[in-house]
């Protein structure tokens, strides 16, 4: 069975996140959906997803597909409904479409006999699902990763509490450091790092290569994705993947995106002075939205960065390639390719955004692809703020 992730008013409603990349790329818990997917059903996956992405993120089409939305976490239950899924067949949870079996074509012209799901599944559909939902999301993970598995061996150097609820993989070092699994499960991922002196309550997935550097303090739930390296404070927070909050400062609730920078000493509030209701910005509705939460942080898109004591406000939100570096608390919306971070600074020029990001990924052996270079492209000539 060939397998197809799509998302809709996700894909637009999980902006600044899913700029340059389908939803199925985010990571959350341990895993991103995409993976995650593709362990529960055994598959390798390819994406539908908007024109200008389409070229890095091909779709891989049979004459039966699985069209799956991938904002979905996965259960036991909806497991064996779409194994079991006939042709022709959708589901729809919430007056959306949830899967559907067939051909692209009956799939564009909705061209399917419905049938409903009623049991409750978590759905992301906003960025602030992602840390909303991460204790949830990563102990599903680690059951799902740990299972009839057997830890790498923590060092007697550690202070450790509920061992069993603790998992390394191989390579992983960890060293005068206190673990503490009572309220989560702690995952350490292949040849990651816990420097002496940091301070972890789960739950927490350092996640593969990433790194927490000397005395960092960790609360959870907390997502350190694949590269990233961490100091300082974090409180349920997701970095993504490649991305760097390597000194002081404190970071809660929120989500970084890949290739960020977070310079020494940056700080954000996850709570405002009169205690009440954080709004967002939302890009699909161009509008400040209520989110229902009296704690919420940092919304960063891809490739962006703050200077050395940038202080973000509660719910602040930035742009992918925006460069924060001027005095003063920024705006609670940081337009894409700001240069300064203020509202009416400067555009970042293309050919410096391309220059930039070719020198970190340089330092992760990771190349920058023309078919990125033409999504960024698209976004620079294209998205007006």
């Amino acid at each position: 069975m060939n397998v197809i992730l799509f998302c809709e008013k996700e894909q637009e409603q999980l902006l600044p996140l899913t700029f340059l990349k389908p939803c199925g790329e985010l990571r959350m818990g341990i895993l991103s959906f995409k993976d995650r997917w593709e362990r529960f059903l055994g598959k390798k996956i390819s994406y539908k997803t908007l024109p200008y992405l389409a070229e890095a993120f091909p779709m891989k089409e049979e004459e039966v597909n699985l069209f799956l939305n991938p904002t979905y976490l996965p259960t036991a239950e909806l497991f064996d409904t779409l194994l079991n899924l006939k042709q022709g067949k959708a589901i729809q949870y919430k007056d959306a479409i949830l899967a559907f079996k067939g051909s692209n074509e009956d799939f564009e012209a909705k061209k399917w006999e419905v049938q409903s799901w009623d049991s409750e599944l978590i759905h992301i559909q906003r960025p602030y699902d992602l840390f909303s939902y991460n204790d949830k999301v990563l102990a599903f993970d680690f059951e799902l990763l740990t299972k009839n598995r057997i830890s790498q061996p923590i060092s007697e150097t550690n202070g450790v509490i509920n061992e069993d609820n603790i998992f390394l993989e191989e390579g992983a070092k960890v060293e005068f450091a206190i673990l503490n699994a009572t309220d989560g499960p702690i995952y350490i991922g292949k040849d990651a790092e816990i420097c002496e002196g940091s301070m972890v309550r789960g739950g927490l997935a350092l996640c593969d290569h990433a790194k927490l550097n000397l005395g960092t303090k960790i609360y959870g739930a907390t997502t350190i994705g694949p590269h990233c390296k961490v100091g300082g404070e974090v409180n349920n927070s997701i970095l993504t993947g490649y991305s760097n909050k390597g000194h002081d400062g404190f970071l809660g609730n929120s989500v970084i995106g890949e290739w960020c920078n977070l310079g020494a000493d940056t700080n954000n509030s996850n709570l405002k002075n009169n205690y009440g209701e954080v709004k967002l910005w939302n890009y699909a509705e161009n509008k400040f939205e209520k989110t229902g939460l009296q704690f919420c942080g940092l919304i960063m898109g891809d490739h962006a960065k703050s200077a050395i004591n940038t202080q973000f406000n509660t719910g602040t939100v930035v742009g992918p390639f925006a460069n924060v570096f001027k005095s003063g608390f920024p705006p609670n919306r940081v337009k894409m390719f700001s240069w300064g971070g203020g509202n009416e600074d400067d555009k970042f020029r293309l050919d410096a955004a391309y220059e930039v990001a070719e020198r970190m990924m340089s330092r992760r052996k990771i190349d920058l692809t023309n078919d990125m270079k033409n999504i960024i492209k698209h976004l620079f000539e294209t998205h007006q703020e």
